[in-house]
């Protein structure tokens, strides 16, 4: 029924790492961009990082020099790399991609999330 699945969610400590991973569907016609956003608890959602379908990269702030966004065998699967892990990353991690419906249409497309949880 989605059109991105992640997985890679899952408890890690302070200083460490998770992986996340996102698939999204073949029947998406055109991905431009994917990302992560996140929403901690209680908070509104925020982006994480994207990449573009040519490599370019964007960071959050919060996260620069920890996580790194990169593309997985095409441009249609995506994983973070979430290092120096702190219990403020604690969130659902959403990933997102934008698909180049038509020349002047954008679809926007969002995995279910998961659950990343940064404790001691």
């Amino acid at each position: 029924q989605v059109d991105l699945v992640e997985s890679g969610g899952g408890l890690g400590q302070p200083g460490g790492s998770l992986r996340l991973s996102c698939s999204a569907s073949a029947t998406i016609y055109n991905i431009e961009t994917m990302g992560w956003y996140r929403q901690p608890p209680g908070e509104q959602r925020e982006l994480v990082a994207t990449i573009t379908n040519l490599g370019s990269t964007n960071y959050a702030d919060s996260v620069k020099g920890r996580f790194t966004i990169s593309r997985v065998n095409n441009k249609n699967t995506v994983a973070l790399e979430m290092n120096s892990l702190k219990p403020e990353d604690t969130a659902v991690y959403l990933c997102y991609a934008e698909e180049r419906y038509k020349p002047y249409i954008i679809r926007d497309h969002w995995g279910q999330g998961t659950q990343v949880t940064v404790s001691s």
